[in-house]
């Protein structure tokens, strides 16, 4: 958790930003005034950063690119770098730097939304980030990063029973590969595998009310990061400016069945006492949700 903050950094809650790590490699949802403050901060490096994916051009959301890019072209040979987001991301990052003239030693390429029925942005090593629009005050996206899926559980006795030994053959299988066994006959992999075993999902959706795009990005995910940015008493000022409550992102965790709620994108007109406040209002309706923590590492188990 780089930052959970929302409109503006504040000295110990920057800015709605959330980097991925998945075998040493980076994807970061958000890049505020900032940010790169904090993966300092953490020695989290910058060389693994593959892709930036952008939700609005709100300036709390996209202003931590030009430093992002500049910290990232100190390495030497640090290879492409895709940046992903709405309509104008990259009009935005190429006025930046032809107006600032920093050098870039890596190549840039740019993922801008398009109305695709299969909600498929971006392909990440083999796993699959969709997209889906929000209800913004501007065009706003939300992201969900959905891991390959895996092979059923291998059965051992079922393998020796069909003649299948120990080793190789065994690994063809699990691998999706129809062998032969010792006695002749063909064996499948469904012959000794169970059903297929889902992914991890990771949902991230602010500056949002409750919409349909909501519900789709956090259905099943384990952890969802939504924005609560208002306390009970101000619904009336989220609803005005399009953004949601603490309740409101509990109510939308607990119909989309997420595992771990974890609130971001908090205003600043709450200091840092309030945060407890936001929290327990969210666990009234769903008791697996927090507010987020600075620099907070959050592990996700396989589904299983």
């Amino acid at each position: 958790m780089l930052g959970y903050g929302g409109m503006m950094p504040m000295p110990l809650r920057l800015t709605t930003s959330v980097l991925v790590r998945r075998e040493g490699r980076m994807l970061l949802f958000d890049a505020g005034e900032g940010i790169q403050l904090a993966l300092k901060k953490g020695g989290l490096g910058i060389r693994g950063l593959d892709a930036v994916a952008i939700t609005h051009l709100h300036a709390d959301h996209v202003l931590g690119l030009p430093g992002i890019m500049m910290f990232r072209a100190q390495c030497d040979e640090p290879g492409a770098l895709t940046i992903i987001g709405p309509p104008g991301v990259a009009r935005f990052v190429n006025h930046t730097l032809e107006d600032l003239k920093y050098h870039i030693n890596y190549r840039i390429e740019f993922v801008e939304w398009y109305n695709k029925s299969d909600r498929i942005a971006w392909s990440w090593n083999g796993d699959n980030l969709t997209w889906d629009t929000l209800d913004h005050s501007t065009f706003c996206l939300g992201y969900r990063l959905e891991e390959r899926g895996r092979p059923g559980r291998f059965d051992p006795a079922r393998a020796t029973a069909l003649g299948v030994p120990a080793g190789p053959l065994r690994g063809r299988l699990q691998a999706g590969e129809t062998i032969v066994a010792e006695g002749g006959a063909a064996v499948r992999p469904s012959d000794v595998l169970g059903p297929p075993r889902r992914g991890r999902v990771v949902a991230f959706a602010t500056d949002t009310r409750p919409c349909a795009g909501l519900a789709r990005l956090c259905e099943d995910a384990d952890p969802a990061f939504v924005e609560g940015m208002f306390a009970a008493e101000h619904a009336d000022a989220a609803a005005e400016k399009k953004h949601m409550t603490a309740v409101e992102a509990a109510e939308a965790a607990r119909d989309a069945r997420v595992g771990r709620l974890v609130l971001v994108h908090v205003s600043p007109r709450y200091v840092y006492e309030d945060e407890a406040r936001l929290g327990e209002e969210a666990r009234a309706v769903f008791p697996r949700a927090e507010v987020a923590k600075a620099l907070e590492a959050y592990p996700i188990p396989l589904p299983d």
